[in-house]
């Protein structure tokens, strides 16, 4: 009776997933609009810095006026096979001033594993005109869980850092979080894993001061896309309850990158 998780694409509004529920229905391990970042939802796409427009802050910032807007297209009904389900969501990238610059797919594919939930997303931008992607101190897909100051939150990368300042700007195959989820005596959490044919792997991720995480190429610097150019990244998103498990995150990674197509084939 209660959904495993919601794909959110409102008309005129940033597309995002919120709530995720923990695999075995207990607590919510998503955040939608933190009091400390109003425009974080869940697991989202969010950029900076697109031919110098935000595609971050939705025009709640001070920079409001250099916001662009987004549009996502009707959704059609997902494709269900067991314990296995797939959606598309397509959304064109608007300039301040209503200029179509460019159009993102995003294309998910979920397996209830039972114990845990094995999401795959293969994300694409397909630019309308000439584009400069900027350097930036973050940018890309972005998961907002419901950290508290208060409680003990754990990250972990795949080459071993595990604080928050150790893992931030740093180059990981992975990074995963965990932390105390409301309606659980235990921690539960989800990990991101970047493909090894996505460009600039491994990538540079953002892990800001409430724990939330982004594989974000602009780290590095700046790239660009040419008109009528595209470029695909793909993701595996792993959900589970309890404390980080490195071997199971590898293990996820091996298996992602071994089994993609087939994956996709799906």
């Amino acid at each position: 009776d209660i959904p495993i998780l919601i794909q959110n694409a409102e008309n005129n509004k940033r597309p995002y997933i919120h709530p995720i529920v923990a695999p075995d229905g207990k607590g919510i391990l998503t955040e939608d609009q933190p009091s400390h970042h109003l425009w974080q939802h869940g697991l989202y796409i969010g950029l900076n810095d697109v031919n110098g427009i935000g595609f971050w802050t939705e025009g709640l910032s001070e920079k409001r006026k250099l916001d662009g807007t987004f549009h996502p297209k009707r959704l059609a009904p997902p494709n269900v096979n067991k314990n296995i389900v797939n959606w598309t969501v397509e959304t064109d990238y608007r300039a301040p001033g209503g200029k179509h610059i460019m159009t993102e797919f995003q294309k998910w594919i979920l397996k209830d594993m039972q114990n845990h939930y094995e999401m795959q997303l293969t994300w694409k931008l397909a630019a309308n005109i000439d584009l400069r992607f900027g350097k930036y101190s973050y940018g890309g897909l972005f998961l907002r869980m419901p950290y508290r100051k208060e409680l003990e939150a754990q990250i972990l990368n795949s080459e071993g850092k595990n604080t928050q300042i150790a893992t931030e700007a740093q180059r990981a195959r992975w990074v995963a979080i965990s932390m105390p989820i409301e309606g659980r005596t235990d921690k539960a959490g989800i990990a991101i894993l970047d493909h090894k044919d996505n460009p600039d792997h491994p990538v540079c991720w953002r892990a800001d001061g409430t724990f939330g995480i982004c594989p974000s190429r602009c780290i590095a610097g700046e790239w660009r896309l040419s008109k009528t150019q595209t470029t695909v990244s793909k993701y595996r998103i792993y959900v589970f309850c309890g404390n980080i498990d490195p071997l199971a995150i590898e293990g996820q990674w091996q298996s992602f990158c071994q089994t993609e197509r087939e994956v996709t084939h799906e």
